[in-house]
C-alpha cells in the first residue's frame, strides 16, 4: 500500500507541475510541448481526483474512529465508518487499475482495414457486415467514420475497405479488434441449406499524429491515376486518385474517395504515416517481448480471434473464452459487451503481472 501511495503522491506532484508549466509563456508558444503536456494532464486528472477523494475518505475514517465510543455520536459514527470502509476498498481497487501502465495511443483515432479472406463472395459479404457493425457501434459512442478507400465485392460487401474512426478514446476500445474474424452461416446462394465457414480480417492502427512520425519524402513515390468508380457518379472523370509507395518497406496506400487530388493526397499521406507508425510499434513490442506475451492476442491479422455463429446466434471470442448468445444484437452495434469483457480481462492480466 505504501508503494501505491508513493506513486499517487508522485502523480499528484506531476499534475501540479504540469499545471504550473502550462501557464509559462515559453510553453504556450511551443505548440508541440503544449500539446504533449495538455494530453498528459488530461490523462492524470482522473487519478488525481480519485486520489483526492481517497484522502478525504481516510480522513473521515480516522475522525469516525475517534467518535465511535461517544455516547451521543457513536452510532452515527459507526454507520459512517462502515460506509467509509467500503468506499475505501472500492477506491483502492479503482486506483490499482488507474495506475496500470498507460498505452499512449489509447486516446488516438484509428485507421481500420477490413478484407474479405477465405470464402470468396461470402467472405466479402461478411466484411461488409463487420463494417456495418463497427459503424453502428461508432454511432453509439458518438464517433465519426470516414471511408478512405473501398473495393466492393461482386456479390456485395467488400473485398477491401479502409476507414478512419475519430472520437474520444477510440483506440482504447477498438485495439482488440485486429485479427481474423470467422463467420459460420448459410449463405444466400446455398441451395442445400448447408452452413459455410468464411473469414474476414481486421487491422486496427492508431492514427499517427504530427509529432509521432517523421516521414522522409525521398522514400515515397507518388502516382496520380484516374479513380476506379468508387465515390459516386463522375468521380472517375478526373485524375484525382493518389497512390503512394513507401520504397523502403514496400507499403502501398491508395486514396480515391475525394474528388480533389489534393485531399486524396493529404488522406493518403495520413494513412501511410499511420501504417509506418504501426510497423514501428510492432517492432518495439517484439523487442520488449514480455508486454507482447501479456497482451490479449497478438494483434496480427492472421490470428483467429472470434467466431460469429449465425444458426446458434452465438459469438465467441477465443482469446478470453467469452461467449454471448446475442449475436444479432452485437451485429446491430451492441459490441460494447464484448469490448468491456476484453478490457476487464486485459486489466486483470496486467494487475496479475504487476503482482509477480
Amino acid at each position: 500500500m505504501n508503494i501505491m501511495i508513493d506513486r499517487l503522491e508522485a502523480t499528484l506532484k506531476r499534475y501540479n507541475d504540469i499545471t504550473q508549466e502550462l501557464s509559462d509563456p515559453s510553453i504556450i508558444s511551443d505548440i508541440k510541448k503544449m500539446t504533449e503536456l495538455s494530453k498528459e494532464q488530461t490523462r492524470l486528472e482522473e487519478i488525481v481526483n480519485v486520489y483526492k477523494r481517497y484522502k478525504d475518505v481516510l480522513k473521515g475514517i480516522e475522525e469516525d474512529k475517534e467518535l465511535v465510543h461517544d455516547s451521543e455520536l457513536g452510532e452515527i459514527a459507526k454507520e459512517e465508518l462502515t460506509s467509509y470502509e467500503k468506499e475505501k476498498s472500492d477506491i483502492e481497487a479503482r486506483l490499482k487499475i488507474l495506475l496500470l501502465p498507460h498505452d499512449p495511443n489509447d486516446e488516438k483515432n484509428v485507421v481500420v482495414e477490413i478484407k474479405g479472406a477465405a470464402g470468396g463472395d461470402e467472405a466479402n459479404i461478411f466484411a461488409g457486415d463487420l463494417f456495418d457493425m463497427y459503424q453502428k457501434y461508432a454511432n453509439s459512442q458518438g464517433w465519426k467514420i470516414d471511408v478512405t478507400n473501398s473495393i466492393e465485392g461482386a456479390a456485395g460487401g467488400f473485398t477491401n475497405i479502409e476507414f478512419m474512426v475519430k472520437g474520444e478514446g477510440v483506440y482504447s476500445k477498438l485495439k482488440y479488434e485486429s485479427g481474423a474474424h470467422r463467420v459460420q452461416r448459410v449463405p444466400a446462394t446455398e441451395s442445400q441449406g448447408r452452413v459455410h465457414t468464411s473469414t474476414a480480417t481486421v487491422l486496427v492502427m492508431p492514427e499517427a499524429e504530427e509529432f509521432d512520425f517523421e516521414l522522409d519524402m525521398n522514400d515515397v513515390r507518388i502516382d496520380i491515376t484516374r479513380s476506379s468508380g468508387c465515390g459516386g457518379q463522375g468521380v472517375n472523370t478526373t485524375d484525382s486518385a493518389v497512390r503512394l509507395t513507401h520504397i523502403p518497406t514496400g507499403i502501398i496506400v491508395y486514396s480515391q474517395v475525394e474528388r480533389s487530388q489534393i485531399k486524396n493526397k493529404e488522406l493518403a499521406f495520413k494513412i501511410l504515416k499511420t501504417r509506418l507508425y504501426d510497423l514501428k510499434l510492432r517492432e518495439k513490442e517484439e523487442a520488449e517481448g514480455k508486454e507482447r506475451r501479456s497482451k490479449i492476442g497478438t494483434g496480427d491479422r492472421s490470428e483467429k480471434i472470434r467466431t460469429y455463429n449465425y444458426p446458434q446466434n452465438r459469438l465467441t471470442d477465443h482469446r478470453i473464452g467469452f461467449t454471448s448468445m446475442n449475436l444479432d444484437r452485437i451485429m446491430d452495434g451492441d459490441l460494447g459487451v464484448v469490448i468491456e469483457a476484453l478490457i476487464n480481462e486485459d486489466q486483470k492480466r496486467k494487475l496479475e503481472g504487476n503482482e509477480e
